[in-house]
């Protein structure tokens, strides 16, 4: 991979000023206390200099994952002057990327509730199955389509504090109880019939197709679909990796989605109650078949190997940052310029990502085995925090 231009010259930014909570020592809080954090709140002021291995990638390769952010951060005011800066750059050059971030950014490293600035960096990627419009002796496990007594309710339009805080339910009466779980869905979904968007014939496939969120559909007629997440039934994500653990049926170090595979392969009449052990559903829909990746939370395609998906409380959509970690089941380092575009319900923290490696097999087995400690940088417009 080519390097950067090599430059010792680097301009030292001016550092503003970025609101940081104060926070219990260990990030300890009091039994019942919660800490409250502003937006981006974890996020502190740095310098190009401090980013780890920032003239070691290939800056240039992340240039069409940033001009996908712009193409809708333009209509932000924070965003608008850093986007249209772009124009004229045509295919820049790797010095040509560093320019335009150092005139145009600042840094700022990402940190935890403890003040510690190492985090968990995991992957996933696209799976491509075969699949098939109609229920069949092969193909029996359904991806369902959104239901349409599925209500969700945005919390920050009551109660502006509990802005990304939503409650999904269903009525009951003149009441919202919560929506089906798992194993109600599993076991009983008649409120689901003609919900169905395709029809797989593995339920260890549909499960992780719901975690990864998207897919590609090779179909039994020969088409290619696209599905992508459209809603969750509002239950927390539990970890079957975790559980398995728990109860001695796995090691640690085989708890990866490909070990996770294996254990459901030896134990077929063990999986149905495991998996019901995450009680959160993910509903899809199909998505335009010209899309060169899977729909983002940004409303845009994410890019192989360019694209991370973090907790947007802390990280803003749509913002440059740069990763420092290491290739799965690796010490070799991997350092590069990615695109925070995508969020997961697991994605949870100030240092918290998940690497998008693709679609296919390859990148299905690199997505499975990482499980890194990692470090992040982000890159926000200079006077971001004054456009609030």
């Amino acid at each position: 991979m080519p390097k950067a231009p090599s430059c010792t010259c680097l301009p030292t930014e001016t550092i503003s000023a970025v609101p940081v909570p104060e926070v219990p020592k260990n990030g300890e809080t009091k039994p019942g206390e919660a800490v409250k954090i502003a937006d981006y709140g974890l996020l502190k002021p740095s310098r190009w200099e401090a980013i780890e291995g920032l003239q070691e990638d290939n800056l240039a390769a992340a240039w069409g994952a940033w001009q996908l952010s712009c193409s809708t951060l333009k209509y932000k005011p924070q965003w608008q002057a850093v986007c249209n800066a772009t124009n004229g750059l045509g295919t820049p050059s790797n010095a040509q990327v560093m320019e335009y971030l150092t005139q145009n950014f600042e840094v700022y490293q990402a940190t935890n509730l403890d003040n510690t600035d190492i985090g968990l960096i995991t992957g996933y990627y696209e799976p491509i199955l075969k699949a098939s419009r109609n229920k069949s002796s092969v193909y029996t496990q359904p991806l369902y389509r959104q239901p349409d007594d599925l209500i969700t309710v945005e919390l920050a339009d009551i109660f502006p504090e509990l802005k990304y805080k939503r409650v999904r339910g269903k009525l009951q009466g003149n009441k919202l109880v919560p929506y089906l779980t798992r194993a109600e869905i599993e076991s009983n979904a008649a409120s689901l019939n003609g919900k169905e968007l395709a029809w797989l014939s593995d339920p260890v496939d549909a499960f992780f197709l719901q975690i990864q969120g998207s897919g590609l559909l090779r179909l039994d007629n020969g088409e290619q679909v696209h599905v992508g997440y459209a809603d969750q039934n509002g239950h927390t994500y539990n970890s079957i990796g975790r559980i398995l653990i728990e109860r001695g049926e796995l090691t640690a170090d085989k708890a990866s989605m490909q070990g996770i595979k294996q254990w459901a392969a030896n134990n077929p009449g063990k999986l149905r109650e495991v998996l019901n052990y995450n009680p959160s559903y993910v509903f899809f829909r199909e998505l335009p078949g010209e899309l060169p990746g899977p729909l983002g939370a940004l409303g845009i395609p994410i890019s192989s190997e360019r694209s991370v998906a973090i907790d947007p409380k802390f990280i803003p959509l749509g913002a440059p940052v740069f990763l420092s970690t290491t290739l799965p089941n690796s010490e070799k380092p991997l350092k590069r310029l990615m695109m925070a575009q995508d969020t997961g319900g697991a994605i949870k923290g100030g240092v918290r990502a998940d690497f998008f490696w693709g679609a296919g097999e390859k990148a299905g087995q690199l997505a499975g085995a990482m499980k890194q400690k990692g470090k992040i940088w982000v890159l926000l417009p200079k006077g971001f925090f004054s456009k609030q």
